[in-house]
This record gives structure tokens, C-alpha cells and sequence, in this order.
């Protein structure tokens, strides 16, 4: 089979490809550059998993970045294990036709025990303190050990939160390149985040984002170079592109006032209790997962759907079929944000006693994503938090501010203008292309 490498750069679209991405720009005026339709939802998890499988999150079970589990009546997001996905994904395909065929998973999600012969993959250390330190997960075990004695510790608090920067995304990079050297893989997937951050926090809005798509632009000639003196196929593709948005939805909020929400308190401080609801949404950027635990409340929670500004779409059983979406891990309901608009997680309704984990960098706790923990209250404040750690006291990281309105740039939906939707950028023309059918471009790149 033939070497190939996936480049994926998460948010690139159109939109942004321009005098900011000269290297981009000058490549893709030799090549074929093609828009996908997007995946509903289309964010991270989901989108990997179709371009993977070939199949949709209706098959493959992928329904967002988290979903509710009824069995253990808990909202889980960002859960990393390659069984939760189903379907065959490509290397098992390509192993089964050559035996000899090797395949690298640089940091794309749900990577861990896969049947991917390489694979590295955030996983922080959780120590018994209470302490969260940077790390990473990788398969063969010694692959870790090889990586950050050459790189450095994995930065885990550049790859996400108020410090996201070019750093994760250059280290994955150049992790990329290491394990090339040493395994040479017949197919390598690559991850690098950079333009999630800027974009989410400032939308398309060049004045502010230029420095960020300079420095991608930079990672990417820098992969590109070095998989040409390999003589790989090179495949560039983004999973989704962010558009402009201006109106945070808040639906937990609307199910408390209408007394579908159950909520707990411990030390003064409130808590959602999924499993007692009645009610209540998993917010997943501009899609949301309605979780309906008493049935005879079906139709006040879809009036009130229907009554809520900024909702587009709400999908029972049936319609989510139509949209490929219709899995048991999904929403009984779920529901769509018009283009302007975004879904929070927020469920308390003052500030002060909204739970202790609403202020950190806490992507497990939330019972949904949280984009507004890329800001930061206060670099002062964040700085003597850091002195408290450093000197052996105990701390808590809350430096993340409650203010949805920061954020102005989201993804999620599917009725998207062109220059918004993911891409694909490669040597022979494409059209029409539907997330699906990344799996066979893919796997044409490997057979020619």
C-alpha cells in the first residue's frame, strides 16, 4: 500500500484561507480544494469517527463529543475509548488486504486501545492530592517515554484552556515526525487544535486572529515538506469550520423555570441531578441532546423548545433518522441552533452559587462543553494560584469566567454558507463530497 498521512487542521474552512495562510494558499493553487457537508453534529468526536468509519453517527454511535449514559445516570464527555466506537475503521480494513500495513494515530480522539498500531494521545495524570498533571498516552507504552524525552512533557495546558497555543499543536507535529523516523507507518492521522482556540473565542475576525493562522500555516508547511521527502500521499482536511456567533442559549436555565431540572446542593453550592430530572439538555456547541426521564413532560419540553429564540431545528425519533443522528446514546429529542446562536451547559441561575467546577478548566465534570474555558478572569489571579501550588498549599484553578457572551465563534450544525464547512484538499478532484466519503479518499490514497 501506498504511504499516506491525513493532516487534520481543525477549523480550517474557506473562510480562513487567505494572505494570513501563505503557504496554504500557494498549495492549494496546485491542487483540488473541496468542501464537506458537514456531520451532524459536526465537532470533533463525531466528525472522526465518520471520516474513519465511513459510517454516520447513527451507525457508528458517535452522537456528539458526550452523551447521557441511562445506566449510570451520568452525563459523560471526552471519554477516549476507541470501543465506544463501532464500525470498522480503515487500518483494520487495510490490515485485513496487507499484512504488512502499519498505521500511526497522532492525538484524533477515542485513541486509546485501538487496533492502530501507533497512537499517542492526551491523558493527564490525576494524582491522589487532587493535582492534575500534563501527560500523554501512547501505544506501544515506551512511545510516550521516547517522545517527551526528546520534546518535552506533552503541554497539556497549552493543548486546551486559557493557555491553548501553538505549543500542543507544534509538539504533536513534531511527535508525528519522530514516530515516522522510527516506525515509518503506511498511514499516518494527524491532529493539530490550533484554530479551535482563536476561533471560537473571536469568530473569523482577522484583526485578531491573523498571528494564529500564520502559526498554523508555518506547522503545516513544516509536515508537508517533511512527508514529501517520504514520498507519502498527502491528504489535508479540517472536521468542521467555525462561524461567527453571537447568542449563548441557555436551555438548562429554561428547564429549571419550568420545573423539569432537579438540583443538588453541597457546601452551599449547586449541583445538576441528571438522573433525577425530569428533563434536561447536554449542550455540545451548536447542538443539543434533550434527555426526557418522564415521558409525560415530552410535550411541554418540545412547546418550549419551539418557544425558545435561537432553536432551529428540534428533532424527535423519527426526524433524527433523516439526519443520521438516530443512535440510543442520543437525545430523546434533539435540537439545532440557528446560525447565529449556541447551546451552554448552564443550569444555575445565580452566579454565586454556580458550582465549583463552572470556574475550572474541567472538562469531565461538566454536564456539557464549555467553550468559555478558553478565557481567564484574571492573570493576576491565575498567577497566585500557581504561587499557592508551587509552594505545596492546596488550591483550585478557578480562573474561568461565567460570561457566555464571550465567545464568538461556534460549529455544530448542518444548514451552514459554504465558507464555513470543512475541507478537503488533495491531488485529484473531488465534488460532492459527504463526510462518508473521506473514508474512501483515504482508502483510494492507500491503494494507487
Amino acid at each position: 500500500m501506498k504511504k499516506t498521512v491525513v493532516i487534520d487542521v481543525v477549523g480550517l474552512s474557506k473562510s480562513v484561507i487567505g494572505e494570513h495562510t501563505p503557504f496554504l494558499q500557494k498549495y492549494i493553487a496546485d491542487r483540488h480544494i473541496t468542501t464537506i457537508e458537514p456531520v451532524l453534529p459536526a465537532v470533533t468526536t463525531s466528525v472522526q469517527s465518520t471520516y474513519l468509519t465511513g459510517k454516520w453517527p447513527a451507525e457508528n454511535g458517535i452522537v456528539g463529543n458526550g452523551w447521557y449514559d441511562r445506566a449510570d445516570s451520568e452525563v459523560k464527555f471526552w471519554k477516549q475509548s476507541n470501543k465506544l466506537v463501532a464500525g470498522e475503521k480503515i487500518w483494520d480494513k487495510a490490515k485485513k488486504e496487507d499484512p504488512s500495513f502499519t498505521s500511526a494515530n497522532m492525538f484524533w480522539w477515542y485513541n486509546m486501545y485501538s487496533s492502530a498500531d501507533y497512537s499517542v494521545t492526551p491523558r493527564p495524570q490525576y494524582l491522589a492530592d487532587g493535582r492534575k498533571m500534563p501527560d500523554c498516552y501512547s501505544q506501544p507504552a515506551e512511545l510516550r517515554d521516547i517522545l517527551q524525552e526528546k520534546l518535552g512533557q506533552f503541554p497539556l495546558f497549552q493543548f486546551w484552556g486559557p493557555g491553548a497555543s501553538i505549543k500542543s499543536t507544534q509538539w504533536i507535529a513534531d511527535a508525528s515526525m519522530i514516530n515516522d523516523d522510527l516506525h515509518n507507518p503506511t498511514l499516518t492521522t494527524i491532529y493539530l487544535p490550533h484554530l479551535d482556540y482563536c476561533l471560537q473565542k473571536f469568530g473569523p475576525d482577522f484583526s485578531r486572529i491573523s498571528k494564529e493562522l500564520m502559526e498554523i500555516d508555518q506547522v503545516v508547511e513544516q509536515l508537508v515538506n517533511f512527508y514529501k521527502k517520504k514520498d507519502a500521499r498527502i491528504i489535508i482536511l479540517s472536521e468542521y469550520g467555525i462561524a461567527p456567533v453571537s447568542n449563548p442559549i441557555h436551555l438548562n436555565r429554561l428547564f429549571r423555570e419550568n420545573d423539569l431540572l432537579q438540583i443538588r446542593v453541597e457546601r452551599g453550592l449547586e449541583l445538576l441531578d441528571a438522573g433525577a430530572s425530569k428533563a434536561f439538555a447536554v449542550a455540545d456547541h451548536q447542538l443539543a441532546h434533550i434527555y426526557i426521564n418522564d415521558p409525560s413532560v415530552t410535550e411541554k419540553v418540545t412547546a418550549l423548545l419551539k418557544n425558545m429564540k435561537g432553536v432551529e431545528l428540534i428533532l424527535d425519533r423519527e426526524a433524527q433518522k433523516r439526519y443520521h443522528i438516530a443512535h440510543e446514546r442520543a437525545g430523546d429529542i434533539v435540537v439545532v441552533a440557528d446560525e447565529k446562536s449556541w447551546f451552554t451547559y448552564y443550569f444555575w441561575l445565580d452566579d454565586a452559587v454556580a458550582p465549583d467546577y463552572a470556574r475550572c478548566v474541567d472538562i469531565h465534570k461538566k454536564p456539557g462543553y464549555d467553550p468559555v474555558e478558553m478565557f481567564m478572569t484574571s492573570k493576576v489571579r491565575a498567577a497566585y494560584k500557581l504561587a499557592r501550588k508551587l509552594t505545596g498549599f492546596r488550591y483550585v484553578m478557578d480562573v474561568i469566567p461565567l460570561d457566555a457572551t464571550l465567545i464568538k465563534g461556534s460549529h455544530g450544525r448542518t444548514n451552514i454558507a459554504d465558507e464555513y464547512k470543512a475541507v478537503l484538499i488533495t491531488d485529484a478532484a473531488e465534488s460532492n463530497m459527504q463526510p462518508t466519503d473521506v473514508f474512501n479518499i483515504i482508502w483510494k490514497s492507500l491503494k494507487k
